[in-house]
């Protein structure tokens, strides 16, 4: 997995040669998702080029029915934020196991 895509060591010259299988997109890079084009563009084809790859593809930080909805149609496999599910105690995860999501 590379996590925090477009940061640090994941350079693009470097992704054909890492053994992966999923691609987890920075915060950073949904933040703007669907407001500037520019964002959009990076996100569409990261996810274009990790599915070329074989990858499965997690969008971090998704605060919105709008982000969500937008990476839904650009094809990203996963997704992971406040807008899915506010962050839990363990007691909390462990009750929702049994319970179901507490929202």
């Amino acid at each position: 997995m590379v996590d925090n895509f477009g940061t640090a060591y994941s350079s693009l010259s470097s992704l054909g040669r890492l053994p992966m299988n999923s691609l987890n997109l920075d915060r950073s890079l949904i933040f703007r998702l669907g407001v500037d084009p520019e964002d959009t563009a990076i996100v569409s084809a990261s996810i274009n080029l990790a599915h070329s790859l074989g990858w499965e593809v997690t969008a971090e930080g998704v605060e919105t029915a709008d982000q969500l909805a937008q990476l839904r149609e650009l094809g990203c496999d996963m997704a992971q934020g406040y807008h899915l599910w506010e962050p839990l105690t363990g007691e909390e995860v462990s009750a929702s196991l049994t319970t179901g999501p507490h929202r």
